[in-house]
């Protein structure tokens, strides 16, 4: 089990996360209403601009003041094995191998 910190001190478990998506989009803001109608919505911003929204297996939706490329980044950090390749299908790069 693997936490991430997501601002504030508060961490969410990694194998959890399904997204991790901007504030900025009409679906990021519709997917935030709807979490807090059905009372799936978890505000750790703690009074702070939302920057980012995670979405959880378990669809609940956190709100988050830290930037989603810098969860990306504590995301990678955490584990550099895992990059976008594996999904695509092409062979993961090996620092040294050329391109």
């Amino acid at each position: 089990m693997q936490l991430l910190n997501i601002g504030f001190g508060n961490t969410v478990m990694v194998e959890r996360i399904i997204a991790v998506i901007n504030t900025g989009s009409s679906p990021a803001r519709k997917l935030k209403e709807a979490a807090k109608k059905e009372g799936k919505l978890v505000d750790v911003t703690e009074g702070r601009r939302t920057r980012s929204i995670l979405v959880m297996d378990s669809n609940h939706i956190i709100l988050s003041s830290v930037q989603p490329d810098t969860i990306g980044q504590r995301l990678q950090a955490i584990n550099p094995a895992n990059n976008l390749a594996e999904y695509y299908g092409r062979p993961k790069l090996e620092p040294g191998d050329a391109v």
